[in-house]
């Protein structure tokens, strides 16, 4: 058509707000600049999680930069997530997928592998297959949160944890374990990393005839929890119990005592997954990614156990 032609309808469909069809441009092999994120988690517990917000926050920084949108679907198990993606993959509605929540022998991964879409883990690699992930120290984390608290002097250290088939939750267990070997008590509880869930295993862990001394909780959500059970039991922290949140928040800041935590970056943990999958998507050969450990913030919920 002539070039005034071209513009006389571009006008018009510029009046009308037409935009392109993302799903008939993918017929044509375009792409779909979009990017898909499931997250096997009920939404109720997702909104109160500070830590895939942060994520969400450091993946959606990358990719509007580059023009990408985020696709996000919550789902109820492995199996409607694996449909999920062969739904999006097969429709062209994304060009690749960030998968968190990496379990022990993980059945999204081969499926991801036969689909060959692009795909990123967030989650150690040695769960991962042949996709590319982005993780941190896991063991490092543990040992210094153990060695810190030995050192303050406690000898009897619980742990209340999240979900056992979570790989991370696994990789923590043994580390917790190994590094607590020659103290009196080393005491991990599962939970499914709510409040409540961790407001209960304190309260069981604090009803113990030689209860811990010191508690070390998987998320800031159950760290505060539990700092609320402790003064429901009439217990003073730090003075009669030390705690420690894993992953930073406001939320471990604003409480009192403000919480000791494990401190790292969860934005940009987001933003390296999200730059690892574009270069991915670029046809870019990209390595798997050791991001920073995190490290322990003292604050005043930790101080040495009762005499």
């Amino acid at each position: 058509m002539s070039e005034s032609t071209r513009a006389r309808i571009l006008a018009i469909a510029d009046e009308i707000g037409w935009r392109p069809n993302s799903a008939a441009r993918a017929l044509n092999g375009a792409r779909a600049n979009a990017i898909g994120l499931a997250l096997c988690r009920p939404a109720r517990i997702l909104g109160m999680e500070p830590f895939f917000m942060e994520l969400i926050s450091g993946l959606e920084a990358e990719l509007s930069a580059r023009s990408c949108a985020l696709m996000l679907q919550v789902v109820r198990d492995h199996d409607a997530e694996i449909a999920v993606y062969h739904r999006w993959w097969g429709e062209g509605r994304i060009d690749g997928a960030i998968v968190v929540d990496l379990h022990m022998d993980d059945p999204r991964v081969p499926v991801l592998e036969s689909l060959g879409m692009p795909a990123v883990v967030v989650g150690d690699p040695s769960g991962s297959g042949s996709l590319v992930s982005v993780w941190s120290d896991e063991p490092a984390a543990v040992r210094e949160t153990v060695q810190y608290l030995a050192a303050l002097g406690h000898r009897r250290i619980a742990r209340v944890a999240g979900l056992p088939k979570l790989m991370h939750t696994a990789i923590r267990d043994r580390a917790f374990s190994e590094a607590g070997a020659g103290l009196e008590s080393c005491v991990t509880v599962h939970t499914d990393y709510t409040g409540e869930e961790g407001a209960r295993a304190t309260r069981r862990l604090l009803s113990a005839p030689h209860r811990p001394t010191a508690i070390v909780y998987d998320n800031d959500i159950m760290a505060v929890a539990g700092l609320s059970v402790a003064q429901e039991l009439r217990l003073t922290v730090p003075t009669d119990l030390s705690i420690v949140a894993w992953d930073d928040s406001p939320l471990s800041q604003v409480v009192r005592p403000p919480l000791t935590a494990l401190s790292r970056d969860i934005p940009a943990y987001g933003g390296h997954a999200a730059q690892l999958l574009l270069s991915l998507i670029d046809g870019t050969e990209v390595m798997a990614l050791e991001d920073q450990a995190a490290r322990l913030n003292p604050r005043g919920s930790t101080g040495p156990p009762p005499a």
